[in-house]
């Protein structure tokens, strides 16, 4: 797994051994061809031929359904390749924290006078993705909370230094929030929680952040969203057991996350 759910850049760790393998002992005017994340041949082409030629979860469009891919993936045959996991381009979150930053910026240019400082954002996700919104709302010189159900993606984010404290509670990341906002000052606190319970709770207690943003990933109900009510290790084992019966969960997520967002506009 690399980013966004499921994204992979490779089917599975013999697939990616075979790759490797395949890449180590490529000829200058040989090209290998990868079939969703499997390496499927090596063809004699010339030297200014490409490589390694890359083909992911092609589907015809009858069968181009969530619950095919998802029998494919099971049975080994297939990958979801996301957006640059399976393409070999994925560089990390470095990759988005620029554009993050300058969508931040231009929020402050267009409706807080230019500046960020004193305002906060509330957002959800410290993944591949997600991840560069700390930084980003960091160095936009705003503040920010981001709620994440994983702790181990809230250590990684800290121990990197893409974000900057971690509270307790709900309480104690909105105390935070309001003494660095006063004091002017740019601090990302993250939460680990569930965004699907603590949106809706801010909406109840009239919290009004400055900008929201979500990144949790949104194509795939089965493995992006947590339903509220539960944790993420308790929620991984049933969709592992029971795929076919998270569907709702991810409905329930969407729905609360959904109206939340909408709620702290």
């Amino acid at each position: 797994m690399v980013y966004g759910g499921i994204g992979r850049a490779a089917r599975n760790w013999e697939c990616y051994d075979a790759i490797v393998d395949a890449l180590t002992r490529l000829e200058a005017d040989e090209t290998l061809l990868i079939q969703s994340g499997k390496p499927v041949g090596v063809f004699k082409t010339h030297d200014n031929a490409p490589r390694v030629l890359i083909a992911n979860s092609n589907l015809v469009p009858h069968w181009a359904t969530w619950e095919h891919f998802n029998e494919l993936d099971a049975k080994g045959l297939a990958m979801y390749g996301q957006m640059t996991a399976g393409s070999w381009i994925y560089i990390g979150s470095q990759g988005i924290v620029q554009g993050t930053y300058e969508t931040f910026v231009e929020a402050g240019r267009q409706h807080y006078n230019g500046t960020l400082a004193g305002r906060w954002v509330l957002t959800a996700g410290l993944g591949g993705m997600g991840g560069a919104q700390p930084l980003a709302a960091t160095l936009a010189g705003a503040c920010s909370l981001t709620i994440e159900c994983q702790q181990s993606r809230i250590d990684f984010r800290l121990r990197t230094r893409y974000v900057d404290e971690q509270a307790a509670t709900l309480d104690d990341a909105l105390a935070r929030i309001a003494h660095y906002t006063r004091a002017g000052k740019a601090v990302s606190v993250a939460l680990c929680a569930n965004a699907a319970d603590i949106l809706p709770e801010l909406v109840n207690r009239g919290v009004r952040p400055d900008l929201v943003t979500d990144q949790t990933s949104a194509h795939d109900p089965l493995h992006g969203y947590l339903p509220t009510g539960w944790r993420w290790e308790e929620y991984q084992e049933k969709a592992l057991s029971d795929p076919q019966g998270d569907d709702a969960g991810g409905e329930t997520f969407n729905g609360g996350a959904c109206s939340g967002d909408a709620g702290v506009q």
